[in-house]
């Protein structure tokens, strides 16, 4: 119990009165990779949105660190050391990348073990770091979403929930995104990653969850899903 980081249980979350989840309960331990895979409008985003506070579950429970989250504001969970990278990205196009990383700096409980820093967050990201004086809004996409990571690190949470970073973006921009995310994973950091990449996904997430419908369908090991055609029939092909 005391390696769990957080526990969703049994959440129900609507839009107006659109039933969106259906008692969607999920598990992550201290510094694990989870997986949150899915078709296209089952409830993945809606899931970390729930998680982070930016639409409130009517009925169900969160807790991170045996602490109930759920009913919170946004800014509250972060200060507990959740860290959120939005599918829209949502950087500050006026500002600098520098700037921007500015933006993300607050002293997370976390901060004595990993110490994120902007020169940390330049040697996990070389490309940032020759972006340092450029507005957020000239650089490229992948360059944009390498943005929102680093700088939700500097928050430095415990706990990562990444929305497809894969989107919109080149097979080699992709392959680095990723990379980046299991070397910040390796920094002891948990993270739920939601991204239609099967074989990224499954590779690095120890532990796999697979959306149907609002509810959970399966859980299980990434091996799992990867050796399982018949389970990326039912629930993943598109």
């Amino acid at each position: 119990m005391h390696d769990t980081l957080l526990t969703v249980d049994g959440i129900d979350t609507y839009y107006e009165n659109s039933h969106v989840l259906q008692e969607v309960s999920v598990k992550v331990d201290r510094g694990e990779m989870v997986a949150l895979l899915g078709r296209n409008g089952v409830g993945k985003s809606t899931t970390l949105k729930s998680i982070m506070g930016l639409i409130s579950p009517r009925r169900g429970f969160i807790f991170f660190k045996g602490e109930p989250i759920h009913g919170k504001t946004p800014y509250v969970i972060a200060r507990k050391g959740i860290g959120y990278v939005p599918e829209e990205r949502r950087i500050f196009p006026g500002l600098t990348v520098r700037e921007n990383l500015i933006m993300g700096q607050k002293t997370g409980k976390y901060s004595r073990k990993t110490g994120w820093t902007i020169d940390k967050v330049y040697s996990k990201f070389p490309q940032l770091a020759e972006r340092d004086a450029t507005l957020g809004g000239n650089i490229s996409g992948g360059e944009q979403q390498m943005l929102t990571v680093a700088r939700t690190l500097l928050g430095n949470p415990e706990l990562i929930l990444i929305d497809e970073p894969s989107e919109g973006l080149s097979p080699m921009m992709a392959q680095t995104i990723f990379s980046i995310i299991y070397e910040i994973h390796k920094e002891g950091v948990a993270v739920i990653l939601v991204d239609m990449n099967l074989q990224h996904a499954c590779t690095m997430a120890q532990r796999v969850y697979i959306m149907a419908k609002g509810s959970i369908g399966y859980s299980g090991s990434g091996r799992e899903v990867l050796e399982d055609k018949e389970l990326q029939a039912k629930f993943l092909a598109v």
